[in-house]
């Protein structure tokens, strides 16, 4: 039987983070983006992929493209079965390696495809050492097409004092923030910021306070940490808010995420 889920994680490579989902029908995502530079394939069936606003299906064979900061969603058609694998790069560790973020939001290529895939494959497979791992996933990453992006964190040009309220948000991310606090910060009227919010970035300023808590939450997680301990340091009101919030965003319990290997 195909794994509903299964996450992958070696503190070897701290860098990359793996995931593989056997029955997308199960695993639905609200809007939400990540810290890392994500890049998947689908493997089977088809799904919807929802980012900057437009709708794409995506199908069998087709690898999809996240910039750090991205708000998007991927979820089934109608119920239909499709499945894909996921990897999760550290943005600093790519900076330092020297690769360009790509521009592509998704590819057709059947070279890229399979080189994904063969990334992935060698990811998990036991016999291969961690430098050996890291020189596939480097000779995978100097292949793909792109140029550098003007700014990984923010979906682009926009008004200043928005940038500043997201800006905000990031900076207190684990504080008990009030819609009065970020306006304050970024000067702007609570109406206004709640309607250019959500247009510039595909979330509201709570969304979007919730999915840096998540993205922090996530982090400590990786790093052992009770999740209890975590969901108070993320600033959720208590685990059954971290637990409600995070499977909304990653489709899976921080338990689950947490006992990866």
């Amino acid at each position: 039987m195909i794994e509903l889920s299964r996450f992958w994680r070696d503190p070897a490579l701290p860098f990359i983070e793996a995931r593989r989902v056997g029955d997308g029908r199960k695993v639905c995502y609200a809007p939400h983006s990540h810290e890392s530079f994500s890049i998947g394939a689908i493997t089977g069936g088809r799904s919807t992929y929802v980012t900057a606003g437009a709708c794409h299906e995506v199908t069998a064979g087709t690898v999809v493209l996240m910039n750090p900061g991205v708000v998007h969603t991927c979820n089934p058609i109608e119920g239909e079965a499709w499945s894909y694998v996921m990897l999760f790069i550290d943005l600093p560790w790519l900076q330092r390696q020297g690769f360009d973020l790509p521009q592509a939001t998704s590819s057709s290529s059947p070279v890229l495809y399979s080189r994904l895939l063969q990334v992935f494959a060698a990811l998990l497979d036991a016999e291969l050492d961690p430098p050996g791992k890291t020189a596939v996933l480097q000779e995978f990453l100097r292949a793909l097409p792109g140029r550098p992006s003007a700014s990984p964190l923010l979906q682009g040009p926009g008004n200043p004092r928005l940038m500043a309220a997201a800006a905000f948000i990031r900076a207190h991310r684990t504080d008990a923030l009030t819609l009065e606090d970020i306006c304050a910060a970024a000067g702007l009227s609570r109406a206004y910021l709640i309607r250019a919010f959500r247009r510039q970035f595909g979330l509201t300023p709570h969304g979007y306070l919730l999915d840096q808590r998540v993205q922090f939450a996530r982090a400590q997680l990786r790093r052992g940490q009770s999740i209890a301990e975590v969901a108070l340091e993320a600033g959720f009101a208590d685990q059954a808010h971290l637990q409600r919030a995070f499977k909304q965003h990653l489709a899976a319990t921080p338990g689950h995420y947490r006992s990866a290997q």
